[in-house]
């Protein structure tokens, strides 16, 4: 790990990109983990079955019914929106009563319909909710999980762009490296609200998937990264193209974000 910490911003934002094509010369040699256990979600498709049927033959999966999740308390349930539900929902199915496990949570946009929403009552000189604010924040849907469960494990919430999943599993690694014996990462995304159609890369659709990372062992997945300066179109978000991968037991999948080329592979 390296970090520069710089006062002047027009060396981070100019200076950046020639320091990470400096270091991105050396290969790197990756990370492998196990996956313990592991749940998905996204409107009619909420068994294994259905993603496996899914992975072989994915279709658009399109926004309706919302998880039940019937193991958070209805009072905090209801502070959530259609991404932490989903998220909510797929965690308390992975973790099945485990508790003191950091958590990864993941999600290139987090709940943005209800930061337009708030952005939209600013523009209106309406008066903005406390709790609508403090669920709008990334990291709320994991603090709400370590609240309803009264965990004081730590977690962590990031976004990467497309490559959102593959810095998580990193993160994660990072934590097992720590001495952590498991890691729980959550996945999600949903579709955007109509203002953001024009600058979609692809077709958000509503998801969310938990792995319970482990050390690598039998049938361990391992993520390996090199410079790739191309970015074909995607046709799906990365993390579905990941839960594609996983639920349909390929040997490999390939993604370029247009910095960085990531490789998946089983059995290493």
């Amino acid at each position: 790990m390296f970090c520069i910490v710089w006062l002047d911003c027009s060396f981070i934002i100019a200076g950046f990109p020639q320091v990470f094509r400096q270091f991105s010369k050396v290969r790197t040699q990756g990370i492998s983990f196990s996956i313990l256990r592991h749940s998905a979600w996204a409107p009619g498709v909420a068994t294994p079955e259905a993603w496996q049927a899914w992975a072989q033959a994915p279709f658009v999966l399109r926004a309706g019914e919302e998880p039940g999740v019937k193991a958070m308390p209805p009072m905090l349930r209801r502070r959530a929106g259609l991404v932490g539900k989903m998220a909510l929902e797929v965690a308390y199915q992975c973790l099945d009563g485990r508790s003191d496990i950091p958590t990864v949570f993941c999600s290139r946009h987090g709940d943005v319909a209800r930061a337009v929403e708030l952005l939209s009552d600013l523009a209106r000189g309406e008066l903005l909710s406390p709790m609508a604010f403090g669920m709008a924040v990334h990291n709320a849907i994991p603090g709400l999980f370590s609240i309803a469960r009264g965990d004081r494990a730590n977690y962590t919430a990031l976004a990467a762009g497309n490559a959102s999943v593959e810095h998580a599993v990193i993160e994660a690694c990072g934590l097992l490296a720590d001495g952590a014996e498991q890691v729980l990462l959550v996945a999600c995304d949903a579709p955007l609200p109509e203002l953001f159609a024009p600058y979609e890369e692809y077709e958000e659709q509503p998801h969310a998937w938990a792995w319970l990372m482990a050390p690598a062992a039998d049938h361990a997945i391992r993520l390996e990264w090199e410079p790739c300066a191309d970015a074909p179109a995607a046709v799906m978000p990365g993390s579905l193209e990941v839960a594609a991968f996983h639920a349909g037991g390929a040997q490999r999948l390939e993604r370029c974000d247009g910095r960085l080329r990531w490789t998946w592979s089983r059995d290493a």
